[in-house]
């Protein structure tokens, strides 16, 4: 199945005729559909830039137009535009302000006088896809803006060189206890406990934090009222406003930490349980069944209690196993 042609749809900013008409040849050579518009000034260019159908692929600009001064002309067209790219078209004697307007915005300048069709199709082409990528840049940017700023997780930037903070998010403040002018007058020193200080400076002269992305770290941090909590730290290099930066997402784990220590107490006392069976409990247990093992052989004893010593044996016996059964099983909990 063959795809529908790209039709590019180009406005022609051109005050002269003749420089229009040549333009609109180099156009009708090209290898692909177009459709022209044609604006003889700035007036008229709004008009057409303002109409609500109308989407344009390119601008084609010239920077010497009636109604608008010159070092106006740029900012205003770009004023107009969004996601359209606009190429100046100048003469040898504006390449200066050509090349000024490349700062502001504009997509590219072609001199009048050097123009020709396949520098005119080269240029409109790169241009869109230029600004295509641009926007795409930026959409992703927002993206990764809405994913930090919502995020129910504490996150934020930092300086790698500096350890200065950036930019935090909202579940940073509220979990931190700090405003975000706070925050950004701070480095990353600064929420971690005194104590934990060595840590922190160990860290700051190793080579890992620029290489182990992703790589989880369990940490210690200090709220602004002086809580200490556990945190599970996740991590990216990336850059921020042309720095070196890190991303970084805490996720407060103090409570999985307490109930893992509760649980390790448990452990701890049924391994203590599991020492006083063993030892405590038994070894008055193993005497007692002695005993009644010694006095089950002697001949002095009634017939009639014979019996009644052989239940406290078997009993004992019995309880001997339970223990041994308890004594098992902690073992096992602790090896786990």
């Amino acid at each position: 199945m063959n795809e529908t042609p790209k039709i590019y749809s180009i406005l022609v900013v051109e005050d002269d005729f003749n420089d229009f008409e040549k333009i609109e040849r180099f156009i009708s050579v090209l290898e692909c559909k177009t459709e022209i518009k044609h604006a003889k000034n700035f007036k008229e260019a709004s008009l057409i830039l303002s109409m609500e159908d109308k989407f344009f692929d390119v601008v084609l600009l010239d920077l010497t137009l009636p109604d608008i001064a010159k070092d106006e002309i740029v900012g205003k067209m770009l004023d107009l535009v969004f996601f359209c790219p606009i190429i100046v078209l100048t003469t040898n004697d504006d390449v200066g302000m050509s090349i000024k307007s490349i700062s502001k915005g504009i997509a590219d300048y072609l001199i009048k006088e050097e123009l020709t069709p396949a520098m005119l199709f080269k240029s409109m082409v790169c241009s869109i896809e230029r600004k295509k990528i641009f926007f795409s840049y930026e959409m992703a940017k927002t993206r990764y803006s809405d994913l930090f700023h919502l995020s129910p997780l504490p996150m934020w930037v930092y300086d790698l060189g500096t350890f200065q903070f950036l930019d935090v998010n909202d579940a940073a403040i509220k979990n931190y206890g700090f405003k975000k002018e706070e925050f950004l007058n701070m480095t990353i020193k600064e929420i971690w406990p005194v104590e934990d200080y060595p840590i922190f400076d160990q860290g700051v002269y190793s080579f890992d934090q620029y290489k182990e992305n992703f790589k989880k770290r369990y940490l210690r941090h200090q709220k602004k009222n002086g809580d200490i909590i556990n945190v599970e730290i996740q991590s990216n290099i990336i850059f921020f406003n042309d720095s070196k930066a890190k991303l970084v997402m805490a996720n407060d784990i103090t409570k999985q930490m307490q109930h893992i220590k509760t649980i390790e107490d448990q452990n701890k006392s049924l391994k203590e349980i599991a020492w006083t069976h063993s030892h405590v409990v038994r070894a008055p247990l193993a005497k007692m069944m002695s005993i009644i093992d010694y006095m089950k052989e002697s001949d002095g004893i009634p017939s009639e209690y014979e019996n009644l010593l052989g239940h406290f044996f078997d009993s004992g016996t019995e309880l001997d196993g339970i223990i041994r059964d308890i004594v098992k099983k902690t073992e096992t909990i602790n090896k786990k």
